[in-house]
């Protein structure tokens, strides 16, 4: 369908759905396996070659499991092979430490209530840079810190979408929140990691970037996930320079660019 349409161009499935097939396959697995008292903690995925817009399966297998955890595998196939893989961690939560540990006081804050819709309901993603919070992407595209507020899409058409299906098809934006700057979008990542210390209240979380590294034409995103309650991890993307074909979210006039999740 046209909302799984990379930005990068019409004939590709852009990450987010890539990263979601992915992570329903693994869910659906643990399911399976009738570990309902586990939790996704650590998500990598390598989009090492363009999935296409074309039919597409998915399938992952335990490689690992014990009393509290599970390691498995997935991939997405096409008709020409393997397009997309990913690793998971499956941890089965229990009582906090006692001890007292340093962490970061500055938290991002998610757009108000007047602004993004609370409903649930799928919308056109927000931002947040030098600008305050809108869904005018011209406004944006400017070298300030970046943040974005999204509901996530079913991956399936009719089947709803799981908080843990939410928050990683949404990481796949770390690339965009981290690599977003005054003349568009110049880097394309090639694999998303998400760590979570705890599944996200809905599917409508945030992304604020939190450091970008480049040099040589290679780049490295950081960017905490967030939803309503407070911060629940991070996410990591390595990305490769691509200037021949950037993404110009100016252009769009303020409208959602072709490609970009969202209604």
């Amino acid at each position: 369908m046209p909302l799984a349409q990379s930005l990068w161009s019409t004939e590709q499935i852009h990450g987010v759905a890539v990263s979601g097939l992915l992570a329903r396959a693994l869910e659906r697995a643990v399911g399976a396996a009738g570990r309902d008292d586990l939790v996704p903690a650590r998500y990598h995925v390598d989009l090492f070659r363009p999935a296409r817009m074309e039919v597409t399966t998915t399938s992952a297998v335990v490689v690992r499991e014990g009393p509290r955890l599970m390691l498995l595998d997935a991939v997405v196939e096409q008709s020409d092979g393997v397009v997309a893989r990913a690793t998971a961690t499956f941890l089965k939560p229990s009582a906090e430490a006692d001890g007292s540990v340093w962490s970061a006081t500055d938290r991002p804050v998610p757009p108000p209530d007047d602004v993004a819709p609370t409903s649930g309901e799928h919308h056109v993603p927000f931002f947040a840079s030098e600008q305050p919070w809108s869904n005018n992407f011209s406004e944006h595209q400017n070298p300030g810190r970046h943040q974005t507020w999204q509901t996530a899409m079913p991956i399936v058409v009719d089947e709803n979408c799981t908080p843990f299906q939410a928050a990683a098809s949404v990481a796949d934006a770390a690339s965009l929140v981290t690599n977003w700057g005054a003349a568009g979008v110049e880097h394309i990542n090639t694999d998303i990691s998400l760590t979570l210390a705890r599944l996200p209240e809905s599917t409508s979380l945030g992304l604020r970037a939190l450091d970008h590294v480049a040099a040589d034409g290679l780049a490295v995103g950081v960017a905490e996930v967030f939803d309503r309650r407070g911060p629940l991890g991070t996410a990591t993307v390595a990305a490769l320079v691509n200037t021949r074909r950037s993404v110009d979210l100016a252009g769009s006039g303020g409208d959602k660019p072709k490609g970009m999740p969202g209604v």
